[in-house]
């Protein structure tokens, strides 16, 4: 399994809308990706407006192919409004 993290912090007087796009628009498009197995957003309760948007992957490959598709830059153009910050992004791998 591939997981991908992205963390960014969000405007405050954007979050509510952030939360919204990201449940209503971005979730149901990357969960009908081949391979994608889960995806939701988590907020910080220690940092204000502070989320990390979880994407977990059958594999590497089929995260890579979402990303590679340009589907993943739409997806980021429909929230990156409400940025506060340039988003980090981690990419781990689940070793059994």
């Amino acid at each position: 399994m591939w997981i991908r993290l992205i963390e960014v912090k969000i405007k405050h007087d954007k979050l509510d809308e952030a939360r919204k796009i990201y449940n209503e628009e971005i979730v149901p498009t990357v969960k009908s990706r081949k391979g994608n197995i889960d995806m939701f957003l988590m907020e910080s309760n220690d940092r204000e407006c502070v989320v990390i948007s979880f994407t977990s992957w059958e594999t590497q490959e089929n995260g890579e192919a979402y990303e590679k598709s340009g589907t993943y830059v739409k997806m980021v153009n429909k929230v990156k409004h409400t940025f506060a910050g340039m988003p980090t992004l981690w990419s781990y791998e689940v070793k059994k």
